[in-house]
């Protein structure tokens, strides 16, 4: 799941919408994408555009050439949300560029289970 504005691209605001096929691609993100997609990793855009936005992402991604099975749009916008599943979900905070992913010990929030180490 991947974010589209300010992530592979210039962060267009929705309320700009005729900005968003002009966007600059990070190159980047589109080599590193296109890479992982490859590999046979699931690609799929997770973004703040709304349903209205649909033909336009979608007419910009495939002038850059990006290779995805889907994109979800509504995403709430702000960031700061949880995401909780029954399943493990990993997150990766974008800062700035792509490369490749490396393991790192962090502190995270979990449901309290009522064992305490």
């Amino acid at each position: 799941m991947i974010d589209i504005d300010g992530t592979v691209c210039d962060d267009i605001p929705n309320e700009e919408p005729e900005r968003m096929l002009t966007a600059e691609v990070y190159p980047d993100a589109l080599i590193t994408l296109n890479k992982w997609y490859d590999e046979g990793h699931i690609i799929f855009f997770f973004t703040s555009r709304t349903e209205a936005h649909r033909e336009y992402t979608e007419i910009w991604l495939k002038k850059y050439g990006f290779k995805y099975h889907g994109i979800l749009f509504g995403k709430p916008r702000g960031g700061n949300y949880h995401w909780i599943d029954n399943h493990l979900v990993k997150a990766t905070r974008y800062r700035g560029h792509f490369t490749d992913l490396i393991e790192k010990e962090v502190t995270i929030e979990v449901f309290d289970d009522g064992e305490h180490d």
